[in-house]
């Protein structure tokens, strides 16, 4: 499929729109924050299943409300009558903490109802979880970035990490937007978004130093439209290949894979975004040009 788009007339528009989002996801960050799960704030986490039709969202709130349990947070969870219960209390004084509240919830509630899943992390292990998180990001993000150092010119270099750094971001900002939970899943989804933000650029910018020798007498910004419209069909089926399978992971996979999907989905869009809008109008900023690639050949 060849095309002949101008993107290059959307470039700057496009970058206003990114500094836009950027500014604001880096906003939210800092006001809002982001909603950690239990992996990694700690606390106790209950899946209940209700036979019950009559006991509504409310009744369940306050059946462990008034327990003592510190912040409680009770949320429908995949089919009618599943609830997903968080609250922060580790520990309890008595040895059978659990049976405790479940007799409680059973005397409350009614008979009917069924535990179908108790998970408890404690302080010292969320902290481990939220270090190995952020550790695994960085290590992934040093090594793709190592990897476009030896493999093309700094200016290439400079735009692949502003374009990741751009990806990561904003989907980040869009979690913390709706609140949505992170977890070890979402952890995984950025990992992901990482190395398929670079795959979409890097096919990109391998094209862009193609046409660089082959048209030498062009500016960086044609050389760029001519090769986003030479690689635009293998972009476009690679993004609509992976969003159907993610989205049929969305719809079908139940309530634990839906925000890890949801993150791929946001990753996947934005990333097939930047590689156009993003890493390549960087290559004109920086003044990229035959003589550029011609130069850094002679000195390596």
């Amino acid at each position: 499929m060849k095309t002949n788009y101008n993107f290059y007339l959307k470039f700057k528009v496009a970058n206003l729109i990114s500094l836009f989002l950027v500014l604001a996801s880096f906003t939210l960050l800092i006001i809002k924050g982001l909603n950690f799960g239990i992996d990694f704030k700690g606390g106790t986490l209950i899946e209940l299943r209700i036979d019950s039709k009559n006991i509504q969202i409310s009744d369940v709130r306050s059946a462990f409300s008034n327990m003592d349990l510190g912040d409680v947070n009770v949320k429908q969870f995949g089919k009618k009558g599943d609830y997903l219960i968080k609250f922060e209390k580790k520990t309890f004084e008595k040895k059978d903490g659990i049976g405790v509240i479940k007799d409680n919830v059973v005397k409350k509630l009614g008979s009917g109802i069924n535990f179908r899943r108790v998970e408890n992390v404690g302080p010292k292990v969320s902290q481990e979880l939220l270090n190995s998180g952020l550790l695994a990001i960085s290590l992934a993000l040093g090594a793709m970035l190592f990897y476009i150092w030896i493999r093309f010119e700094w200016q290439f270099s400079i735009g692949s990490i502003i374009a990741i750094f751009h990806d990561v971001l904003i989907t980040i900002g869009i979690f913390s937007l709706l609140s949505l939970e992170i977890n070890l899943s979402i952890v995984a989804a950025v990992l992901t978004i990482v190395g398929y933000s670079m795959n979409d650029t890097v096919v990109i910018y391998d094209r862009i130093r193609e046409n660089l020798r082959k048209f030498s007498n062009l500016k960086i910004s044609e050389i760029s439209n001519i090769s986003i419209n030479e690689t635009l069909s293998r972009t476009i089926i690679t993004s609509l290949t992976t969003l159907l399978a993610l989205f049929s992971i969305f719809i079908l996979g139940g309530e634990i894979l839906r925000g890890f999907s949801l993150a791929m989905i946001i990753g996947v869009l934005i990333g097939t975004y930047s590689s156009i809008f993003v890493a390549s109008p960087i290559l004109k900023y920086l003044n990229v040009s035959f003589k550029t690639i011609e130069k850094e050949t002679e000195n390596f």
